[in-house]
């Protein structure tokens, strides 16, 4: 026999040699040697829970602290950074720009680390260094630090996204994944209200020998720390190395995740939907302060905005959990942003009422990244394809971090309105996009059923080394689109 390609029972120690691509979880079900009837008896609703209780916590609270270290400059900036550090002209939206490209080159190592390293362990990691950069960023003295500073939490944020993306990939089906990346994701909105409470307190301090918003940028780096430190000792490997599953629930949980196995349109939804991140993270609190309110006052009014995002990442993710479309759910989000922008825009500078709805209006395109991001986790197959795609998204977010703020420039202060009129065509142009994509996995899903009608499917034994060969996609005849 020439050409080895045969596939045995799961029993059998003779796998081929020439399925080189075999992931290691089907080693695991396969040298368990657990029946059907076992793993079927399982309940696995019950074992997510355990499972949840153990990792979803420390995803939120990765972003959450993610977003505060991210946002503090925005606040900062309506605290006197500018004026301590004798910032001018565009100094501040150069230094979103530096970490937003920082945030992009560093997309190349995170999408090899985590073709080689454990998820959890480069989680962890990242988080530990980019809270310790944010500690140290109440150190800085001038612009020239202060964009040191920004390349550093950037290039260490970075790994974020992806690493939590794998992470879940690992735990949960493509249905039980939405609801879970939402779940993260809404650290984002709650970053935004405490980080605006936190700004607001931090106003309060005026006899201390440190400035308000340099303890600030110290107490938030350290909580990051100490939530990295939890990630590293929290959050297993895989599940085959879980302590809180018997090997029973770990085969369960395997077997439940073996069907989670495009490109360009994706990733221009996430760089267009990512690209009001000048308002969001940057800008928004000195947009409300340019309405005519004080800084207390714009630290304050900027906290519904979070509230937006965490409403808004909830209902769109329970809703593409139960509805399985994707595409209609980020088009949900665009289009209240949409009008957000053109709140912004063209709404009278004395209606300080409509301003205030438009900046909140935003926010609600916050959830569009997750939900691009567990679509890609959904719709790509392959253990190497994965997170070098999801590292490929990472840096799309990066690409509208970097737009985004360079909209915002000195000579438009204070109304800023080309920065305003881009968040609106943006908005538009990410709704486009997100149907264009949903009407072409739909296309290629019927291309699909019609192929294997015409040649007949692949059954039995061979369809379970199928589920579990690390091949992309494109190769895995068995493999379906989500829409």
């Amino acid at each position: 026999m020439t050409d080895s390609k045969e596939v045995v029972s799961p029993g059998s120690d003779s796998i081929s040699a020439s399925l080189l691509a075999v992931d290691e979880a089907y080693n695991f079900l396969k040298d368990t040697s657990l029946s059907t009837e076992d793993v079927e008896g399982v309940d696995i609703k019950a074992v997510r829970r355990r499972v949840d209780r153990h990792i979803v916590p420390i995803l939120l609270l990765s972003y959450t602290f993610f977003f505060i270290d991210k946002v503090l400059i925005n606040y900062a900036n309506v605290m006197n950074l500018s004026r301590d550090l004798k910032l001018k002209g565009n100094d501040l939206s150069n230094a979103a720009t530096t970490y937003a490209v920082a945030y992009l080159v560093a997309q190349i190592g995170h999408g090899y680390a985590l073709n080689k390293l454990p998820a959890a362990k480069w989680l962890s990691l990242n988080i530990v260094l980019w809270g310790i950069t944010t500690a140290a960023t109440a150190g800085v003295t001038n612009n020239a630090t202060l964009q040191v500073s920004r390349v550093f939490i950037g290039a260490f944020e970075g790994g974020l996204s992806p690493s939590c993306s794998v992470v879940l990939s690992q735990w949960h089906d493509k249905k039980g994944q939405v609801l879970r990346f939402g779940v993260w994701f809404m650290g984002l909105g709650v970053g935004q209200v405490v980080g605006g409470l936190m700004s607001f307190a931090f106003q309060h301090v005026t006899n201390s020998s440190l400035a308000g918003w340099r303890i600030m940028f110290l107490v938030g780096g350290l909580f990051t720390v100490l939530v990295g430190l939890l990630a590293f000792f929290l959050i297993p490997n895989s599940p085959m190395v879980a302590p809180f599953l018997s090997d029973l629930e770990k085969a369960a949980i395997l077997k439940s995740v073996e069907s989670n196995r495009t490109g360009v349109l994706l990733t221009l939804i996430v760089i267009l939907t990512c690209t009001p991140s000048g308002v969001i993270s940057t800008y928004s609190a000195t947009l409300i302060r340019s309405f005519g309110f004080s800084p207390k006052s714009s630290a304050l009014l900027n906290i519904p905005s979070g509230a937006v995002a965490i409403v808004w990442t909830l209902v769109s993710h329970l809703g593409a959990r139960h509805t399985a479309t994707r595409w209609l759910w980020i088009v949900f989000c665009c289009l209240p942003g949409l009008l957000g922008g053109a709140l912004m825009s063209f709404a009278p500078a004395s209606n300080r009422a409509a301003l205030l709805t438009g900046v909140y209006l935003v926010n609600t395109v916050v959830p569009a990244l997750p939900l691009a991001m567990q679509w890609a986790v959904a719709n790509v197959a392959g253990m190497t394809k994965r997170p070098f795609t999801l590292s490929l998204l990472a840096a799309a977010f990066s690409v509208g971090n970097i737009i985004g703020p360079q909209t915002f420039q000195a000579k438009d202060a204070p109304g800023y309105l080309p920065a305003k009129i881009t968040v609106l065509a943006v908005m538009a142009g990410g709704a486009v996009c997100a149907v264009l994509l949903g009407v072409y996995y739909g296309w290629e899903n019927g291309r699909r059923e019609r192929s294997m009608d015409a040649v007949g499917g692949v059954e039995g034994e061979a369809r379970e080394v199928e589920l579990w060969r690390n091949v992309t996609d494109r190769e895995n005849t068995e493999f379906r689109y989500v829409c």
